[in-house]
């Protein structure tokens, strides 16, 4: 074991299942919380905010938006809704651009899909030579059908759809994948072979199951899973997939697909079980996140979030010092303790 490894080598060699110097770690956080964090440091820019915390972070490239005549990709406006006590803002769709057709017609004449062109690529594979400088790993390249999909019609008419339409949701998720795994292949391609880990997810989960069966995930998704994961395995990436709630049941359909990394891992959830998930599936799979952010990062004490920190580690990591790359369920929240990120990051 190296045990001076660069931020890259320890989150790969988690990835690969093999043993780290100590638990690798990432970093999700909405704006308000790293701007928080970074005048916590007296620090102002992103990659020295990680190396101030030695957080491990899997850093992000991308292409740039080029395209002057809309708004973005998907062409949705969105307005900003503020949090209480001026804490911050989410921005929420205004409008959803497919909501209300019926018809397969009625969309191909009233809205225009994305395409890769309307991206420009060139500067991504010197986004990438700057991270790797920098000992940090790099990922590239999204694809989540469904929340695309809940993007542009609403998330009611999408399992409507898929329910009652299955002709129209087809069709809808052909279009987005057409777009969107030409996109990925793009960034992938650019990268030109320093992109290690691309991300295909979705949000099939909520608090107490899965918003759909397996079977009908399998019916409208499964094909789609196939083909953009051999597109990352073309390119040597890694297949990240970030899937929210309770979505145990799914795994061994993720694992068959070829996901390698799964997170966020709310484990509070029905259906999860931390020593469960280690020796089920600790040998097929990379566990990413785990520190809860609805309860215990921001409304739990120091100790609370430093009790979650082993609990994770000891059930995800400690075992054979591999497999798990410690991180909040999701993004870190604006109003979060900033004494509580410190203590999950051993600060």
């Amino acid at each position: 074991m190296n045990s001076q490894m660069t931020h890259r080598e320890r989150i790969m060699a988690a990835i690969r299942r093999e043993p780290t110097d100590r638990v690798p770690t990432d970093y999700w956080g909405v704006p308000e919380i790293t701007d928080e964090l970074m005048k916590h440091f007296g620090v102002k820019d992103y990659v020295n905010l990680m190396e101030v915390l030695n957080i491990d972070k899997i850093m992000g490239v991308g292409a740039t938006w080029t395209c002057t005549d809309r708004l973005n990709a998907w062409n949705i406006e969105n307005k900003r809704v503020p949090l209480p006590n001026g804490a911050g803002y989410y921005e929420e769709p205004i409008a959803f651009p497919l909501a209300g057709y019926e018809t397969i017609d009625e969309i191909e004449a009233n809205y225009t899909f994305p395409n890769a062109d309307m991206f420009d690529y060139s500067g991504i594979k010197e986004q990438c030579i700057q991270l790797r400088n920098k000992g940090f790993a790099v990922e590239g390249g999204y694809i989540s059908l469904t929340y695309f999909y809940s993007m542009l019609r609403g998330i009611e008419d999408m399992l409507i759809d898929f329910a009652a339409e299955p002709e129209l949701a087809e069709h809808i998720l052909f279009r987005i994948n057409e777009f969107a795994s030409k996109h990925v292949r793009r960034i992938l391609e650019a990268g030109d072979g320093f992109i290690d880990i691309t991300q295909v997810t979705d949000d099939f989960g909520m608090q107490s199951g899965l918003l759909m069966s397996q079977g009908m995930i399998e019916k409208f998704l499964g094909k789609y899973y196939v083909q953009n994961i051999k597109t990352a395995k073309e390119y040597n990436a890694v297949v990240f997939h970030h899937d929210d709630g309770a979505i145990a049941e799914l795994i061994p359909w993720l694992i068959d697909k070829g996901c390698e990394v799964l997170n966020p891992l709310q484990w509070r959830l029905p259906g999860w079980d931390l020593g469960t998930l280690k020796r089920d599936y600790g040998d097929k799979l990379c566990f990413h996140g785990g520190i809860d952010n609805q309860f215990v990062l921001p409304f739990g004490t120091v100790e609370d979030v430093k009790q979650e920190v082993r609990r994770c580690t000891e059930a995800l990591y400690l075992s054979d010092k591999t497999g798990y790359i410690l991180a909040p369920c999701h993004n870190i929240q604006a109003g979060t303790p900033i004494e509580n990120v410190l203590a999950m990051y051993g600060q």
